[in-house]
């Protein structure tokens, strides 16, 4: 893909504004050693996480000023600018000969730190995530609202990133994301794939949405959704005939839908209901387990929606979809519980675990007797 000029920031700065050298060394670092993420907290050494678990590297505690220093200036404009304004920033970053990366420096007890996350060169074919076979029909989708849900670091983005790789791979349909940052870079194969960045290329998530409308895309994807406007607009694109990926920091189905729900003022939130009643087609959750043989494997809960979960989320009875994904089995729903089931009778992940990441621990040792 034909890199767009501003839109990350390159490694090997030596202007003005710092070297980013100290930084370009502990991300050849995380790279070689095939690290997930580099966590630079004050008071602390550089460290890296390994499948999870995180090791410190080479050198002593680091300063927030020392911190500051390396990160600030590998930042895009816009980010370093929030930064400096007191607000948490997000940019992404590429390292000639080593990698992309997304950075996110911020504060913690008053001075800055920063996680920087390797990303891959190119998206995830679905099947080597491993999930449950259900997914894949994500994927087939006509229209609607898919939602992703799961806690930070369960890998989310990288699910999405895979759904769209397939139909990019399957289907000529013109697909647009949205992301702050742009994460895994889209090559044009049957589809057409058009990556806009926040802060790069628009200013903000609802301004970027009503763009895309505006360009007669298939596929709409919204790195995250954090605000109501940008809910509003996505349901609405959901409900007018377009396919619509966007994830939320959740645990559930329910929690994921109530998310959206309790964004708004409570004089809205029956309209929004109804809205959302309509437009949303399938829920995905996700969680990483340690896996018996080292790494992390998936474990996910699916709903795909219909005529018994829309009446649940009109009449604001969410409590009652959990017993809706049972119910809909023969359309590719699954609970948590089945998926983490699976893995266990497969040998990929411990009892224990298993156990450990249930919401309903009774209907797992139900399913494992």
């Amino acid at each position: 893909m034909e890199e767009q000029p501003g839109s990350e920031r390159s490694g090997g700065n030596n202007s003005g504004e710092g070297s980013t050298a100290r930084l370009d060394a502990w991300l050849s670092q995380l790279v070689a050693r095939r690290g997930s993420d580099l966590l630079l907290i004050p008071g602390a050494p550089p460290s890296i996480r390994f499948d999870g678990m995180v090791k410190t590297i080479a050198g002593g505690p680091l300063t927030g000023w020392e911190i500051e220093t390396a990160v600030l200036p590998a930042l895009i404009p816009r980010a370093r600018l929030m930064y400096q304004e007191g607000q948490i920033s997000d940019s992404s970053y590429r390292l000639a000969g080593v990698g992309r990366f997304r950075i996110n420096l911020h504060r913690e007890r008053g001075l800055p730190a920063a996680a920087v996350r390797a990303l891959p060169m190119e998206p995830p074919l679905l099947a080597e995530l491993h999930l449950p076979a259900g997914v894949e029909a994500l994927t087939r989708l006509p229209r609607g609202l898919v939602l992703i849900g799961g806690p930070a670091g369960s890998g989310k983005t990288t699910t999405v990133a895979a759904l769209v790789n397939e139909i990019n791979r399957r289907e000529a349909r013109h697909i647009v994301t949205i992301e702050d940052p742009v994460e895994f870079e889209h090559t044009h194969l049957r589809s057409v794939v058009e990556q806009v960045e926040i802060g790069v290329d628009a200013p903000d998530f609802p301004t970027a949405l009503h763009a895309a409308l505006r360009q007669a895309p298939d596929i709409i994807v919204v790195g995250e959704m954090r605000d109501p406007e940008t809910m509003r607009i996505a349901v609405n694109a959901a409900e007018t005939g377009h396919l619509v990926f966007s994830s939320l920091h959740t645990t559930d189905v329910g929690s994921t839908v109530s998310r959206i729900c309790d964004s708004f003022p409570p004089e809205r939130q029956p309209t929004i209901r109804q809205e959302l009643a309509m437009a949303l087609a399938a829920v995905l959750t996700q969680v990483l387990l340690p896996a018996r043989r080292g790494g992390r494997v998936p474990a996910a809960e699916l709903l795909m929606v219909g005529y018994g979960a829309r009446q649940h989320i009109r009449r604001n009875a969410l409590q009652h979809l959990h017993q809706e994904i049972t119910m809909t089995r023969n359309k590719g729903s699954l609970t948590l519980e089945e998926s983490l089931a699976h893995l266990v009778r497969h040998g990929a992940v411990e009892r224990e675990d298993a156990l450990l990441y249930a919401l309903h621990v009774e209907d797992l040792q139900s399913l494992l007797k």
